[in-house]
């Protein structure tokens, strides 16, 4: 398996009818849904302020990423970059490093 950072912007169209944003975003969350449920779409973070977000996939390689974002009923109006990732051996996760606990005076964050 392959992990890939994919950045999204949406580009929707100002003068598109609101019952045709309202459907198709509705697709979209179902679509997405789809892909967290088949292991594909493993993380989503918004940006804030902005009609954007980045995203984790975990798939077989690019043409099953590729697959996976045009199957979104946005993609016709979708930015896309993707970012191919690869395990770096100083990874704090790999070398088991969890965060150390808050000192009781810092207090809960």
């Amino acid at each position: 398996m392959a992990e890939f950072l994919v950045h999204i912007e949406i580009v929707w169209p100002p003068d598109a009818p609101v019952e045709q944003r309202e459907e198709i975003f509705a697709r979209e969350l179902e679509q997405g849904q789809r892909l967290a449920h088949a292991g594909q779409l493993r993380r989503l973070w918004r940006v804030p302020g902005r009609w954007a977000n980045w995203s984790l996939y975990d798939v077989a390689d690019a043409t099953e990423l590729h697959a996976a974002l045009t199957s979104l009923p946005l993609h016709p109006w979708m930015d896309i970059e993707v970012h191919a990732l690869a395990e770096h051996p100083n990874d704090p996760r790999a070398l088991g490093i969890e965060p150390a606990a808050p000192r009781p005076e810092e207090g809960a964050r």
